[in-house]
């Protein structure tokens, strides 16, 4: 969601909001602040070489099948053929209520357009209408922000919000959504929903929706996500969660990857995603990094980190075929810039300043650079939300950027969602907000992209036409972390079902379709993968604590030593401190080589030249073990000896095959 406001103008509206794109000043006083898209006017021009990019309900439900699943960085349907997302953002849902005034004002909610807390434009276009104009956008899927009041709200919404579709009078917001929910889906768009906001306030900065369990616990705000997740579980056009919308700072406090506490988004993305995982299965778990850190001063610290910690610290859930990451992108913020014009605007670039060749890797270092194969972090990124204005008085930088930024998404192949779909025209024909793709007039009169005037349209049609991967794809091998820093890290569906392994110690288990093939040193991380993954037994799991299992000989004479029983590989292990506590073994389907080697990591990194995530950091710091692609882990060698303090000196590896 865009933040600003403007002039209440039909011609120039305020941008619609997201939770901190362009986030508010946080100075000593922690004010909220005003946001505004600067630049230079340039003459609006009407595209004649665009064409559109569309298929029919009929065509598009055809084309696809669900549920859908990720194989390296693609979304795949269940055919294992790439989907890619070609996404809008429909918005309404979260509020439109800007926080002060009276709420039954439209001219207290964004753009004067008072949502009623469902998707915008049911009130003037038949829902069907609404419809086809996404078809002939080009789209096969929507991204539905919702507020978490949403779920608890059994207030019927008003008739008139519904004057274009009687069959919806009488319904609460959630009823309602329900119906458009099953009106997109069969006429075959994918769906995802997002958490936009908590309460149905909107937007930005210091309105009680910065964090996911700002104004409400992560309890509450998990059980509203499986709620959901199992209302729409036999729908498998309902193919994604995207898990919370532009996380930011509130007055006090940062949110952060990876420290361990309420602030962890992390930490809570991961929990939420393996509990939405129990419930339905086959949905995508859709994480966004942190959008905003720091009080935007020229003399504090502050940035729009994106998934940038995600190169250090990447996700592992208990599908690893589910996870997808997302971020945003708009010309006026920037790396690190909120947006803000005067008080609380800084010095930095916004990404509309930056060259070509900057702005190509500010996006690659925030996001792209996920997409690079066989690494712990590989997967696909979603472009969730971009946008222009365009109609009014366009921006000639704003202009600019979205040329060359639809040109690195088209370059890159990137999964995208243009922010919004749909807004309102006034008395006089003309947008209420300029950024919305089709906007609606009471009589149901329709201002669109597709319309004449709109300078969007070659840049937008040359995006959703772009040439792009089809077909098949291949599964890949996937490697995934495990993060035992401040306590247990289970994603093992066997394992989440059975009683506590190993006592009073930090655990790690790999997911089911995986084995442990790697150990940081004194930092208590793990690697897992499903390279060359051998079949698992129907067997006891083993926890070993002792040498009972150790054959073959003293592989790493005068240290204590956990193995594996034969024919059994790791998938897990257990710390005391980051001293090794117990080995985790699953049991092979088919016997399993006995002879290996013995990989020493005391003095340095031991890790493969070649495959094995080899060109990422899962441990930064620390010195790594890890077992080749075509091996796995038998074994951990330790020693209290030496100040060595039990932390993993070596491993035993052995071949596959």
């Amino acid at each position: 969601m865009r933040t600003a406001r403007t002039a209440r103008t039909a011609s120039s509206a305020r941008p619609a909001g997201s939770a901190v794109r362009g986030l508010p000043a946080l100075l000593a006083t922690a004010a909220l602040l005003a946001v505004a898209v600067p630049g230079a006017a340039a003459a609006p021009e009407t595209a004649t070489d665009a064409t559109p990019v569309a298929a029919t309900a009929d065509q598009l439900a055809a084309s696809w099948t669900g549920p859908l699943s990720t194989r390296g960085r693609y979304v795949v349907d269940a055919d294992g053929n790439r989907f890619k997302l070609k996404s809008g953002n429909w918005a309404g849902a979260q509020g439109t209520w800007e926080g002060s005034g009276d709420v039954n004002d439209p001219a207290n909610h964004q753009a004067d357009q008072k949502s009623n807390n469902i998707p915008l434009g049911l009130d003037r276009k038949p829902i069907a209408q609404i419809l086809a104009d996404f078809h002939a956008l080009g789209l096969n899927s929507i991204r539905l922000p919702f507020a978490n009041a949403l779920v608890h709200d059994t207030t019927v919404v008003p008739d008139a919000a519904v004057a274009a579709n009687p069959q919806l009078k009488g319904k609460t917001p959630l009823q309602v959504l329900d119906a458009v929910i099953q009106a997109l889906t069969d006429d075959g768009f994918a769906v995802i929903l997002n958490n936009h906001t908590t309460s149905y306030r909107f937007c930005c900065g210091l309105d009680g929706n910065e964090r996911w369990n700002s104004g409400q616990s992560t309890r509450q705000w998990i059980d509203d996500w499986v709620f959901l997740a199992k209302r729409y579980r036999d729908n498998k056009r309902v193919v994604g969660a995207d898990l919370r919308n532009e996380v930011r700072r509130d007055t006090w406090n940062d949110a952060n990857w990876g420290w361990g506490n309420d602030y962890d988004l992390n930490k809570a993305l991961e929990q939420a995603g393996n509990e939405i995982l129990q419930a339905a299965p086959d949905m995508l778990i859709i994480m966004e990094g942190i959008n905003w850190q720091g009080i935007p001063t020229d003399l504090t610290p502050h940035s729009r980190p994106t998934l940038t910690p995600v190169a250090t610290l990447s996700n592992t859930l208990i599908r690893s075929d589910k996870l997808v990451y997302s971020a945003h992108f708009y010309a006026y913020t920037g790396p690190n810039h909120t947006g803000a014009t005067g008080t609380g605007e800084t010095s930095d670039p916004r990404y509309q300043d930056l060259t070509p060749e900057e702005l190509i890797k500010v996006v690659d270092d925030q996001a792209l650079f996920v997409t690079r194969s066989g690494q712990h972090f590989t997967a696909p990124v979603w472009i969730s939300e971009f946008g222009a204005s365009g109609r009014g008085e366009p921006n000639a930088l704003e202009r600019d950027w979205f040329r060359r930024f639809t040109d690195i998404m088209v370059n890159n192949d990137t999964d995208f969602a243009v922010w919004p779909l749909v807004g309102w025209t006034d008395a006089t024909g003309k947008p209420q907000d300029n950024w919305a793709m089709v906007n609606y007039g009471t009589d149901g009169t329709r201002l669109g992209l597709m319309d004449s005037g709109d300078w969007r349209a070659t840049d937008w049609y040359k995006l959703v036409g772009a040439p792009a991967r089809t077909g098949q794809i291949a599964p890949t091998p996937r490697w995934n972390m495990l993060n035992l820093d401040y306590g247990d890290y289970n994603v093992s569906t066997t394992m989440l079902a059975k009683a506590d392994w190993s006592p009073g110690n930090r655990k790690g288990n790999c997911p089911d379709t995986q084995r442990l093939v790697g150990l940081g040193r004194s930092d208590s991380r793990g690697l897992c993968t499903d390279a060359g993954q051998p079949a698992k037994g129907t067997g006891a799991w083993t926890t070993v604590t002792d040498e009972r299992y150790v054959t073959g000989g003293d592989w790493a004479s005068g240290y204590n030593k956990l193995q594996c029983p034969d024919r059994t590989f790791a998938v897990g292990y257990s710390v005391n401190s980051n001293s090794m506590a117990a080995l985790l073994c699953a049991p092979a389907a088919a016997a399993l080589p006995t002879n290996g080697r013995v990989l020493w990591f005391d003095h340095g990194d031991n890790r493969p030249a070649t495959g094995g995530s080899n060109a990422s950091d899962w441990a930064p710091g620390y010195y790594k073990g890890q077992c080749a692609d075509g091996e796995y882990l038998a074994g951990v060698a330790y020693t209290w000896k030496w100040s060595h303090y039990g932390v993993p000196d070596a491993l035993l590896c052995r071949p596959l095959a």
